[in-house]
């Protein structure tokens, strides 16, 4: 009996100490550190078409080091700024996490609302309104979130970009601290009540460095001799929009003297600057906090919204959207190179992807011969009243039309008689035969019905019972309501939703993929290799193949 009792202690003991190392590795492949990185509008063959011109500490580094998936999508419509950083963190689409566009109609205010705007809070950094914010219109957890609640709130998470909604939204609703810029005459990071009282010391010391003043005073010249951006078109063509008080949008650009007729600080949201003051101030709170320096997993939101900007203003094939990732290049090496310095290769990991991407100018593309158009809200809207008056005898039934929706002004129906059934019904049936609609679907058929391949699939993932229009509609490819000059997004077109989606670093295996992954499966990913419950409401796949097993 005392031989069995002595063998069942052992076994015990030896089964505890197996526990306790199993613990302990799979402790040790949790990250320090996880950085979120998203480029706003970067298309998915800006990785191949500048290749031959990137260094190899930024972008190849990420490739050649991590694991790249080369067909990743976004999965819903629209393809915005809000809709894509909270969906990436979410896990999900419009249709559960409820940001719906960056702006949006509210149909029950009767107004246009923006997506992180909230009166309930004070401008921390200074005394204006620009942070009036927080992320109480995004209606589920993120990763970020996620993350908190299985570490009992320790851990840090900081969200970082020049626009509000790029730091906001990632960050979740649990942040310690989100951080953007705000322009014109302050030139200062600033945040939110809903996270802080005052600026840490660290933000306080690096608005007072004369960052943005320095980066002000230099011109805006090509990196590299721009006879060699043999990638993009001329430099002087008529698919630019110049910076106020140039004639022509060509290199080099005298940033110095625009600068006064651009809204002072805010020209470096517009210029490749501005995603390397990012990188300033991403390096400062890395810092500041000693972020991966704890027990615990911090989490850190980059967001690069530059890109964005000289995007719309100069079109995706312009020899400024090259300059500026070249640059970008350069910034994101920066950023590694800090990393290893501070918390260590091998203990962060990174993922980087886009919030969208961008289709080329229409108008270029016509030049072209390639199929591309403009569409006319106001023209519109004009049809639409006079499909109303033919078939209702009346006007006013048209409440608003933004975001490719048309809301219905139910009240005025319903004292005609007529039903919001019937009248979507026959707006959607006209709307079709629209110059420039290519499909109009009405909110009952996405309730009732499913979609489950192509662009209507897009639709209905992006459609929000609650706050949707009641009529949706599709433009047709390469058709976009924009100046002729300069170009945007928002659409399902594969224009729109190619984007990279790169991992690196702890816990994460060498390679690519060519199969098709959305973009809502980079959370639940993050979330399988952190150990940590998925967003809730999570409806992306863990990506396997990304993973050391």
């Amino acid at each position: 009996m005392k031989i069995y009792i002595k063998s069942c202690v052992f076994i015990f003991a030896i089964l505890c100490s197996f526990g306790k190392n199993l613990n302990a590795q799979r402790n040790t492949t949790k990250p320090k550190l996880v950085v979120g990185i998203i480029i706003d509008q970067m298309r998915y063959d800006y990785l191949t078409r500048f290749e031959s011109k990137y260094g190899d500490g930024g972008f190849k580094r990420l490739i050649n080091g991590g694991f790249s998936l080369e067909n990743a999508h976004f999965n819903y419509i629209p393809t915005y700024t809000a809709v894509g950083h909270t969906s990436v963190y979410t896990g999900t689409t419009p249709d559960n996490h409820g940001i719906i566009g960056n702006n949006w109609y509210d149909k029950y205010e009767k107004k246009s609302i923006y997506c992180v705007d909230d009166a309930n809070y004070k401008t921390v950094g200074n005394n204006g309104d620009g942070g009036k914010k927080s992320p109480y219109r995004m209606l589920t957890t993120t990763m970020t979130d996620q993350l908190k609640l299985a570490q009992n709130m320790n851990g840090k998470t900081i969200g970082i970009g020049i626009k509000d909604r790029s730091a906001i939204l990632p960050a979740g609703h649990t942040a310690n601290a989100a951080y953007w810029f705000d322009g014109g005459s302050v030139g200062h990071w600033i945040s939110s009540s809903y996270y802080l009282k005052k600026l840490p010391s660290w933000a306080i010391r690096f608005n007072t460095s004369g960052k943005a003043d320095e980066y002000l005073k230099k011109p805006w010249n090509t990196l590299y001799d721009i006879s060699t951006y043999n990638e993009s078109i001329a430099d002087d063509n008529n698919f630019e929009e110049p910076f106020k008080g140039e004639d022509k949008p060509i290199f080099p650009h005298n940033i110095p003297s625009l600068r006064s007729k651009n809204n002072n600080y805010s020209i470096i949201k517009a210029i490749p600057a501005g995603n390397s003051l990012t990188v300033d101030f991403a390096k400062a709170a890395i810092d500041g906090e000693n972020l991966g320096q704890s027990d615990f997993t911090d989490f850190l939101a980059v967001s690069f919204s530059s890109t964005d900007y000289v995007g719309h203003q100069f079109g995706v094939d312009s020899k400024e959207i090259q300059d500026t990732y070249l640059r970008m290049d350069k910034d994101l090496e920066r950023l590694l190179n800090h990393l290893d310095k501070k918390v260590g290769q091998g203990n962060y990991t990174v993922f980087l992807t886009a919030d969208h991407a961008a289709v080329q100018v229409p108008s270029y593309l016509k030049s072209i011969k390639i199929p591309a158009n403009y569409f006319s809200y106001k023209k519109f809207e004009d049809y639409l009243k006079s499909v109303t008056k033919k078939y209702f005898g009346a006007e006013d039934f048209i409440e608003n039309i933004s975001n490719f929706q048309v809301f219905l002004n139910k009240e005025n129906i319903e004292k005609k008689n007529f039903t919001v059934t019937n009248v979507a019904d026959v707006i959607a049936e006209n709307a079709i035969l629209f110059k420039g609609i290519y499909k109009s679907v009405t909110a009952k058929s996405m309730q009732s019905g499913t979609f489950s391949k192509g662009i209507l699939n897009y639709l209905q993932n992006g459609y929000n019972q609650k706050f949707s229009g009641d009529v949706l509609l599709v433009p047709s490819p390469s058709t976009i309501s924009y100046p002729k000059k300069g170009s945007t997004h928002g659409s399902g077109y594969s224009y729109d939703t190619h984007v990279p989606i790169l991992f690196y670093g702890k816990g994460i295996t060498v390679g690519s993929s060519n199969k098709k992954f959305e973009i809502i499966d980079i959370a639940p990913t993050i979330s399988n290799l952190l150990g940590i419950e998925f967003p809730n409401g999570n409806t992306g796949k863990i990506i396997r193949e990304a993973l050391i097993k």
